[in-house]
């Protein structure tokens, strides 16, 4: 892969910056973009290029990514952009706005899908289409590096060496099914620190949840029988192991070993159960991702299923965003491409529709799977029936979003009556401190936009200029930190809304005080135009829901007690003071297990565990003499030399 560019790198934080909104008000604003200008930016990056596979990136004047695309033939389908009269408005608006592109070349149109899926999650530019669930899925992971594999929960990149199964649709779905494994096939859950301390089982033995193999409660062989039960289980082959155990219930019957005879008959009920927790039918699919659209007013949500081994692994609904102008089948094709940039595709994938680039999806996901992918439209038997099902699921799921939508905006409209705003807020932040006695003090930033919490946007602040125990330095430190960023990336005030870079309203979590430290602070830097409002929690700390709102100009108010609103505004409050509690215990914990040689250049993990492994302490590793610290196994005459500079600054 090769990298060319047509003027400046942009700045990375600016596609966080950037939406479609703002991009209407600049179009309308007293600073139209050039159309002119546009086209005469991506004609001089045409004249770089040539008919190869890659991707373009279309910035304007501030660097921030408006556009991500793919092409088989760079030079062609960038010239189309020059052909003003051939677009449409939204992409008309889109060239007036670009001012420089970067482009990187590719082996292939496959690896250039795969590779605009990448940048498009990154930029998140304001004139794609974005798959706005950025929540990474659950797998169960079936470790293979101990004699004893330990199934788990896992997020993130697989690393660990095992088998992954997945994904699944959410966290809960993942609990249900580990609990289901653990009744059937007894196996161990605890990490291995746990397992090699133990001297005697556990209560998951005693509730027949685990086979104890901590304590030899079961060999290495019986052991191994049952992992491999769970592999064939969790790989589609269930029948076969439930009648593998119902064969091992009737011999042990027979042998009247009825207590055996009674554990296996607990796990084939464990077994009949996870089959009949399934929501949907997928008996006949196999292994299958199932993805159905329905569109209304403007809207479009995908419901999304997730079947292996014929067992449904739970569903979810999404809801892509800037979509307007886009075919239903464009929609799907991008949504496919973003959906499946971190998860590992299945080997068939079922739409409800006819896609243009089928062939070409298939093709990327088949290089990043490393198998065989398929993506059809069902027809008929048992897969067009689990589509249909799929489809009812995906109406239903936007009809409940619209409404709640509708609940929503009806809730900004009495947010910005009751706050006296002009219009209701896109964006929210929410701010709050925690701290014991000043130590440790931690302040932070959560964001809600009229989609619910923007969680990617929270922001973390460690406290270190206020001096113990004043929350109101505390909170000046935050809010000049928060607002001389924002005075830095935009000084203009050009960017708000829900990803934005200024807020549309800042809500406080107290009362005078922290109302007055925040208006003053802002006013010192010049601030005067972000609405703020401090939430206190009244007479009897909110219980009775008697919070009060402190106005800047020292005007108070107050809510009913039944108000949705009321509840909305707790809701943010809670969330932020979660968020905050989190952190400080976060800072505290890593305070408790921090070591005085953490501070001594040069000593990592492994050199400070050698160090204590041989004094015991870290005040002993202070008091050693040198000639004793280079006899220390791991560490060097030099290290050793460091360690003693560190601690005898004078010689």
């Amino acid at each position: 892969m090769s990298r060319t560019e047509a003027g400046s790198p942009p700045d990375p934080r600016g596609a966080e910056r950037f939406n479609e909104e703002r991009a209407t008000f600049v179009v309308k604003g007293s600073s139209q973009p050039d159309l002119a200008a546009g086209v005469a930016a991506i004609r001089d990056t045409v004249k770089t290029l040539k008919p190869v596979p890659g991707v373009y990136r279309m910035l304007d004047a501030r660097g921030d990514v408006l556009y991500v695309g793919k092409a088989r033939a760079l030079k062609n389908r960038v010239t189309n952009y020059t052909q003003v009269q051939n677009l449409t408005n939204r992409l008309q608006r889109m060239v007036s706005q670009t001012r420089r592109m970067e482009i990187v070349t590719t082996n292939s149109e496959a690896e250039a899908l795969l590779l605009e899926a990448q940048l498009i999650k990154r930029y998140r530019p304001a004139y794609n289409v974005l798959l706005r669930d950025d929540k990474s899925f659950p797998f169960i992971l079936l470790r293979a590096d101990h004699d004893f594999p330990r199934i788990m929960k896992h997020r993130g990149a697989r690393r660990a060496k095992g088998n992954y199964y997945g994904p699944f649709a959410s966290a809960g779905s993942v609990n249900t099914t580990i609990n289901a494994l653990q009744k059937l096939f007894l196996l161990r859950s605890c990490t291995d620190g746990f397992f090699s301390r133990r001297d005697r089982p556990c209560l998951l033995y005693q509730i027949k949840r685990c086979s104890a193999p901590c304590v030899g409660r079961i060999d290495e062989a019986g052991y191994a029988e049952l992992v491999q039960q769970a592999k064939d289980f969790l790989g589609g082959k269930s029948g076969a192991v439930q009648a593998q155990i119902e064969a091992q219930m009737e011999q042990a019957a027979a042998a009247l070993d009825f207590e055996r005879a009674a554990m296996l008959r607990d796990r084939l009920r464990a077994a009949t159960a996870i089959q009949g927790s399934q929501a949907i039918n997928a008996a006949g699919v196999g292994d299958a991702d199932v993805f159905a659209m329905a569109s209304k007013g403007g809207h479009i949500g995908v419901q999304a299923f997730f079947v292996r081994g014929g067992q449904n692994w739970g569903h979810r609904a999404f809801f892509p965003s800037h979509t307007d102008g886009l075919s239903e089948a464009e929609v799907m094709s991008s949504f496919l491409a973003q959906f499946y940039e971190e998860v590992p595709p299945a080997k068939n994938i079922l739409v409800d529709r006819d896609l243009p680039d089928r062939d070409l999806l298939q093709e990327a996901f088949c290089e990043a799977a490393g198998h065989r992918v398929d993506i059809s439209v069902p027809q008929r038997g048992d897969r067009r029936r689990l589509m249909e099902q799929a489809s009812r699921n995906a109406v239903e799921a936007l009809d409940r979003r619209l409404a709640e939508s509708g609940t929503r905006a009806q809730i900004g409209r009495q947010l910005a009556e009751f706050l006296e705003l002009p219009e209701p807020p896109q964006r929210i932040e929410v701010y709050d401190n925690s701290h014991i006695q000043g130590a440790k003090a931690v302040g932070a930033m959560i964001v809600a936009g009229p989609e619910g919490f923007v969680k990617g946007q929270y922001r973390k602040f460690n406290i270190r200029s206020a001096q113990t125990n004043d929350d109101f330095g505390m909170m000046r430190e935050v809010m000049q930190r928060r607002f001389a960023r924002a005075l830095e990336d935009d000084p203009d005030h050009t960017t708000s809304g829900e990803d934005g870079t200024w807020p549309d309203l800042v809500l406080i979590d107290g009362g005078k005080g922290q109302m007055s430290t925040v208006r003053d602070t802002l006013e010192e830097m010049g601030i005067e135009d972000v609405p703020l409002i401090a939430i206190a929690k009244g007479p009897h700390h909110g219980r009775e829901g008697r919070e009060v709102f402190h106005f800047p100009d020292g005007r108070e108010k107050t809510l009913p007690v039944n108000s949705p609103l009321l509840f909305y505004l707790q809701t943010l409050r809670d969330e932020v003071h979660r968020y905050v509690i989190g952190a400080h215990r976060a800072k505290r914990s890593r305070a408790i297990t921090a070591s005085p040689l953490d501070e001594i250049p040069g000593i990592g993990p492994n050199r400070k565990r050698a160090l204590l492994l041989h004094f015991g302490t870290a005040g002993k590793v202070r008091a050693a003499a040198l000639e004793d610290l280079k006899r220390t196994p791991g560490i060097s005459a030099g290290v050793a030399q460091k360690i003693w500079d560190f601690y005898h600054p004078g010689g």
